[in-house]
């Protein structure tokens, strides 16, 4: 009896909870048509709160001008790349003995880095004595891909990136797998394989910069070069979105999508994957040493009754 006197009283409160809020719905409309006729002012419409607008301001936020920022960047660790005086070039490869259903998402991956990216399987070899391997042939950036053990095996999801020969090593979560082969109306991407314009957006704090210009160490960056194909990082509440299309131009005449005749010249962007989102989970001074490595920042989660934890982004 008592459950059952329980869920009548639920019952009642969401319908008077229903009914306050269509009155309030019907009152702001009979504002607004008010107003439209010239009578009363309407009140302001609420601007919904989202994570973005309640964003916390933090403390390390680079500004444009910022002397002391651009004066660290032009001696850090990536600077010859984006002065084009040094070209990446990165090794791939995987976990101990991958599944097959793994290599689509590399072979993808190698299209998106462009030309300058190999892979080498891992065999039984320790990462320490790959990264010394790769220094000496001349490789920049090693890429070690992990990979769903469950009910997924064969999505990646983890993506270590190892700066060579001194570091830093960056660890990234990898999620939202997909590849090009499964997007509708996806490009092909054997015929696009030069340089990539790049785009890196919305990398705010000095630890944004950083792992900004990192993951931009990964492209060429020549002044004036010829090619189709953009690549974008974007942050997003410190989820970083990879998306890789390429430009698509139409002349007069020609017959596109749903037989539709183009009039005038226009460009419009093709999707041409893989897509998918990277978390930072930590990043390490030097080449990877998972025993004595030293840690120069970690992802910790503060668990907050308030819920302000989703409030602070740190990129």
């Amino acid at each position: 009896m008592e459950k059952a006197r329980q869920r009548k009283e639920f019952s009642e409160r969401k319908k008077e909870k229903a009914a306050a809020k269509r009155e309030a719905r019907a009152t702001n409309k009979r504002a607004r048509a008010t107003e439209a006729a010239g009578g009363a002012k309407a009140p302001p419409a609420k601007v919904a709160k989202t994570l973005d607008n309640m964003r916390e301001a933090d403390e390390t936020t680079v500004q444009a001008d910022d002397v002391e920022v651009l004066a660290d960047e032009e001696d850090d660790e990536f600077a010859t790349y984006f002065r084009n005086e040094k070209k990446p070039k990165i090794m791939i490869t995987t976990r101990p003995m991958p599944s097959k259903k793994l290599f689509p998402f590399i072979a993808e991956l190698m299209g998106l880095l462009g030309s300058r990216a190999f892979y080498y399987p891992r065999k039984r070899f320790n990462l320490k004595d790959i990264c010394k391997w790769a220094s000496k042939h001349k490789f920049t950036h090693l890429m070690v891909l992990g990979e769903n053990k469950g009910r997924k095996k064969g999505h990646c999801d983890g993506m270590i990136i190892s700066h060579l020969p001194e570091g830093p090593t960056f660890h990234f979560k990898v999620s939202s797998v997909e590849l090009g082969t499964n997007l509708r109306h996806a490009g092909n991407m054997k015929n696009n394989t030069g340089t990539p314009e790049l785009l890196l957006n919305n990398f705010t704090t000095r630890l944004g910069h950083r792992v900004g210009r990192f993951l931009g160490s990964l492209f060429p960056h020549e002044p004036f070069f010829k090619g189709r194909r953009v690549v974008t990082f974007h942050n997003q509440r410190d989820f970083i979105f990879i998306r890789h299309h390429r430009y698509i131009f139409n002349l007069p005449g020609d017959v596109v999508q749903r037989n539709r005749v183009v009039e005038d010249a226009e460009t419009r962007l093709q999707e041409i994957g893989p897509r998918f989102c990277l978390k930072l989970k930590w990043i390490q001074v030097g080449t990877f040493d998972s025993l004595h490595g030293e840690y120069e920042w970690i992802h910790k989660r503060k668990i907050v009754a308030s819920g302000a934890q989703w409030k602070r982004f740190v990129l």
